[in-house]
């Protein structure tokens, strides 16, 4: 079974449109077709940026709330021990590659897939949702 990451820039658009591929990736792990791999503070970081007014969300907070307990209810929980920072530009990129890292996960799905080229370097592929969504069964 496939094991990804999810960056937080997928769980925006999955929220703000429910036509688009990052929707279907979200219930596509709810079906259990792949499994999403989760860190503490890549948790934080989505409760953190799904909240914000400028995200875009319409959803009501109780829904956005319920969603992101979902994704931890559903997910493999990964500690991380050992931290391979600064290697990306941005901080929050690198929180994405080492829990990457750290849960062995084939791929991190993201819109920003030119900053986390460096993945490869580890046997991880960055890919779009679209992209992904055509991996699974």
């Amino acid at each position: 079974m496939l094991r990804a990451v999810l960056d937080t820039n997928v769980l925006v658009a999955a929220l703000r449109s429910s036509s688009g591929a990052s929707h279907q990736l979200l219930l596509a792990a709810d079906r259990g077709d792949f499994e999403l791999a989760l860190s503490v503070p890549l948790l934080a970081e989505y409760d953190d940026v799904l909240a914000r007014p400028s995200s875009g969300i319409r959803l009501p907070k109780k829904s956005v709330d319920a969603i992101v307990r979902r994704i931890a209810q559903i997910s493999h929980k990964q500690a991380i021990y050992f931290l391979w920072r600064p290697l990306l530009p941005d901080a929050k990129d690198d929180m994405v590659l080492e829990l990457a890292v750290a849960a062995s996960v084939s791929h991190i799905v993201t819109f920003n897939t030119k900053d986390l080229l460096l993945a490869s370097q580890f046997g991880i592929s960055v890919v779009t949702p679209s992209t992904f969504l055509r991996l699974l069964p």
